[in-house]
């Protein structure tokens, strides 16, 4: 690779680590053709991108984004082939459906907004992380909870208090 190649290509790939919130490093190094095609066409449908480069260049990328990856550099060692994707559990459950056939790829690492994730036995961890927006729905039903309950004790005994007082009312004395 010439060296204008890779300034191009480290410039292409830290654009996309300024883009991408999330990004997973994997090992995909044994599928052969075939399995790595089935691979990104499975991530195409679920709106991720899979890129392989060197290590090196990922390295320099991660320099020249100005990001903080943390522990995510250290696992750039044998292959590596990044998933950029929007959504940050997708390429998670991407990589455990494919496993289900096979046993790659295996997940290096991930940085998930300032997060980092690092080894394959993260991925569950991965996969069961919620969104800010489904955090804000879990907060928002808490708090309306004990508000409905006390809504609806009050109706209640409201109408029991209501049916007390008719009966006394119109009880004879």
């Amino acid at each position: 690779m010439k060296k204008e190649d890779k300034v191009i290509a480290i410039n292409a790939l830290a654009e996309k680590f300024t883009q991408y919130k999330n990004i997973y490093v994997t090992d995909i190094n044994s599928l052969n053709a075939q399995k790595t095609s089935d691979l990104r066409r499975m991530l195409f449908k679920n709106g991720i991108t899979l890129e392989v480069a060197k290590n090196t260049v990922i390295r320099k990328a991660f320099e020249k984004s100005g990001r903080d990856f943390g522990a995510l550099v250290d696992t750039l060692k044998g292959n590596s082939a990044l998933m950029f994707c929007e959504d940050m559990k997708a390429p998670a459950k991407a990589i455990k459906e494919f496993r289900k056939k096979d046993t790659i790829p295996a997940l290096k690492g991930a940085c998930i907004d300032a997060d980092v994730f690092i080894g394959d036995n993260q991925l569950d961890a991965l996969i069961a992380l919620k969104s800010k927006n489904e955090l804000i729905g879990d907060i928002i039903y808490m708090l309306q909870s004990p508000a409905q309950n006390v809504i609806s004790a009050l109706q209640s005994g409201g109408s029991t208090i209501a049916g007390v007082v008719k009966t006394l009312s119109e009880r004879p004395e």
